[in-house]
């Protein structure tokens, strides 16, 4: 928790008491369902939570905005989204039941209101959205393929809508067949920890 209120000082206590709460649900669930590396668990907040929350420092999501998480898997970047934009909307999928399934239980645990979640593909979504996330889930021309037709143009936030992607390493070869345009915010520019070095969000404009 210190580390989030070192980056995030603004947080209420709501916010404060939802995100204590994950290290025990992540803890629990993981013994039964492996949906985060088990010796990454010790490091819950740090490479799963403030991860995820790099997107905040890229785009802090205005009331009402609408937002996709493609292949959650564990609930992540979503739920600690969910829990920073409380006035955002957040759709939270992934093909996998038995992770569905985990984040379902986590959601209700902390009592999101913001949130749904749903055992989908991305192929298989409809409806639309300002902004795609996902961590590490496929190459970012599969993703742009996804996003299209879902994310629509009516922009409400300072960045036009599009897709935010965690992603890490020299990202040359998978951005050049990419024709939008992108731009590369390195996390360690937010974040201090030497585990966030390599490690980027990529904004693509839709």
């Amino acid at each position: 928790m210190e580390l989030l209120l070192k980056y995030f000082p603004e947080l209420d206590q709501q916010q404060l008491a939802q995100f204590g709460q994950l290290g025990y649900l992540y803890s629990f669930w993981n013994e039964h369902v492996n949906v985060i590396a088990r010796p990454d668990i010790q490091n819950l907040y740090e490479r799963h939570v403030l991860h995820s929350l790099a997107i905040a420092k890229v785009c802090p999501f205005v009331q009402g905005t609408s937002v996709v998480d493609v292949g959650t898997g564990g609930g992540f970047p979503g739920i600690p989204l969910a829990i920073m934009f409380p006035e955002a909307r957040f759709h939270l999928i992934d093909s996998i039941g038995k992770k569905v399934k985990v984040v379902e239980t986590v959601a209700t645990a902390l009592g999101l209101q913001n949130v749904r979640i749903n055992q989908l593909r991305a192929e298989e979504l409809t409806g639309t959205y300002d902004f795609m996330v996902s961590r590490a889930v496929t190459l970012a021309e599969t993703q742009i393929r996804w996003a299209s037709g879902i994310i629509h143009n009516d922009d409400r936030n300072d960045l036009p809508n599009g897709l935010l992607l965690l992603k890490g390493g020299d990202l040359s070869d998978e951005l050049r067949p990419v024709k939008q345009a992108y731009y590369s915010f390195p996390i360690s520019e937010f974040f201090e920890e030497p585990w966030f070095e390599h490690k980027q969000v990529l904004y693509i404009a839709m």
